[in-house]
């Protein structure tokens, strides 16, 4: 082969690689640009749904929506799950990506009337959607090993015959044909987690989820709640501007801020641990989550629109509230796949009761319906039971610890009243120290104590010894940094020694 052909090989290698095997994780991964915009265009559709939910807030628009929303989020689950187990930064990946951003453009154009008059169309650009991705994990499982070929045809095979049911479904009448999405959906995602807790088989990093893919569901969640405010300043936009208006938009802008606060704050970018169920258990509750998420944002809009009525519209309060109430619960539910819930159990058991109690009465606000205003300020101060409840929490167990032996008693050379200051010692010369060029003591307390121009020849209660001379051998070597580790040595059997031999 010639220095011409090897070059090209080389660069075809590097802008054409096989997918990785599956297993074959990169643990220094993290979330690139192309996986941003790719989460930016599923969003638009997701805001397609919020914006046609936000003007057909019904209970019929709210299950056309929960239909459209769960399609969407598990294509963007599959796209994201293919990358992240067999995808490389090069133009093979961006290829890819590209073309499934090709058939999401369209799939968002027909949502606004999925149910009606462009749902055989978004049916049969659905099923293409979920071909395409049948064909990527096609792909991939030519360079899987043995032990996971089968797990991963089984994989395509459900995901090919889901995208032939719901190209098929366009044949169906509109209101059968929302309800079979549904049915399909729950149906995907009950498969996928059997694959996942079961077919797939046992081995390290095979169903790991790495910090990369918790970032992804952290800024998915992040972007929806853009949504909230999206809903607001539609609202606002929309109504005469006053006083009163005005409020019940930032009111609401605050309850979608809380909703964020929840989740971050308890749940957000923590690890699962790594067992089969609870991965499973933690990718399939970012599900309703998200969709909480998106709903309350369409509710903002009926909620700033009827800011002057007495009582909140039936659909607008069950929404909103409803949406809090699943962001308080599944919150929750999160929280007991991860690592931290066996870590601070203290914190976590009695902090997941709260929240149901919570999300009960966000249920009874929304049955009351006061007025938008009340509502929202309502709202807000649920939210914030649980976050008060976090840090008096911590509070009260930082004011009750103990202190450490190493804050209780200082090392053996150090007396405990300048201990704070060692960290500006090396900023001192030890030339500028009086008597240092004509020598003095070479121990370690000695030198360290004339630098901060303090009396040497004294130890400290940690020694047992009191006003004596230090008879080490005089030297003019600068001192070391000190090292708390190297020059512990307060143990009790030391401090015996030591008493022994000077039994003052």
């Amino acid at each position: 082969m010639t220095s011409r052909q090897q070059h090209h090989a080389r660069l075809r290698r590097r802008l054409w690689q096989p997918p990785r095997p599956h297993g074959e994780r990169l643990p220094e991964r993290v979330v690139g640009p192309l996986e941003l915009f790719y989460d930016l265009v599923v969003v638009v559709l997701v805001a397609q749904a919020a914006h046609h939910l936000a003007g057909h807030l019904t209970w019929h628009g709210l299950g056309e929506f929960a239909a459209v929303f769960a399609l969407v989020w598990i294509a963007w689950l599959n796209g994201s799950l293919h990358h992240e187990v067999h995808g490389h930064d090069d133009a093979r990946s961006r290829i890819m990506f590209l073309l499934q951003i090709l058939v999401l453009v369209p799939l968002g154009s027909f949502i606004p009337e999925a149910g009606g008059a462009r749902g055989a169309a978004f049916a049969v650009d659905a099923g293409v959607l979920f071909a395409v991705l049948a064909v990527l994990w096609l792909l991939a499982t030519r360079g899987d090993s043995p032990e996971f070929r089968r797990s991963s045809r089984l994989f395509v095979a459900g995901t090919a015959a889901f995208a032939v049911v719901l190209a098929a479904s366009a044949a169906l009448p509109a209101g059968a044909r929302v309800l079979a999405w549904g049915l399909l959906a729950g149906a995907y995602l009950a498969g996928f987690a059997v694959m996942l807790g079961t077919v797939i088989p046992i081995r390290e990093n095979a169903v790991t989820v790495t910090p990369a893919l918790t970032e992804r569901f952290g800024l998915l969640i992040i972007i929806v709640l853009g949504e909230t405010v999206t809903g607001v300043v539609s609202g606002l936009a929309g109504r005469p501007a006053n006083a009163l208006t005005l409020a019940v938009g930032l009111v609401a802008v605050v309850v979608g801020f809380g909703a964020w606060w929840t989740y971050f704050d308890f749940a957000g970018h923590r690890p699962p641990r790594p067992a089969r169920a609870s991965t499973v258990w933690w990718m399939l509750a970012h599900l309703p989550l998200t969709a909480a998420v998106a709903a309350m944002g369409t509710a903002m809009v009926g909620l700033v629109e009827h800011a002057h009525d007495s009582r909140t519209p039936t659909t607008t309060a069950w929404v909103l509230c409803g949406g809090a109430a699943t962001v308080l619960a599944t919150t929750v539910l999160l929280t007991t796949s991860l690592q931290v819930w066996g870590q601070k159990r203290g914190l976590y058991r009695p902090l997941a009761r709260l929240c149901a109690v919570v999300a009960a009465a966000c249920l009874a606000l929304g049955a009351a319906r006061p007025a938008p205003l009340v509502l929202g300020l309502a709202l807000v101060l649920l939210l914030g039971v649980p976050w008060s409840f976090a840090v008096a929490y911590d509070v009260a167990h930082e004011e009750g610890k103990p202190p450490s032996r190493a804050a209780r008693e200082p090392p053996d050379h150090v007396a405990g009243d300048w201990l704070p200051s060692m960290a500006s010692s090396r900023s001192l010369s030890w030339s500028s120290v009086p008597g240092a060029a004509g020598g003095r003591c070479a121990c370690r307390r000695c030198r360290e104590r004339q630098l901060h121009g303090r009396p040497t020849g004294r130890r400290t209660r940690a020694t047992g010894l009191r006003n004596l001379p230090c008879t080490a051998p005089r030297s003019t070597t600068p001192p070391e940094p000190w090292n708390p580790v190297l020059t512990r040595r307060d143990s009790r059997a030391s401090r015996h020694a030591r008493k022994q031999e000077f039994p003052l």
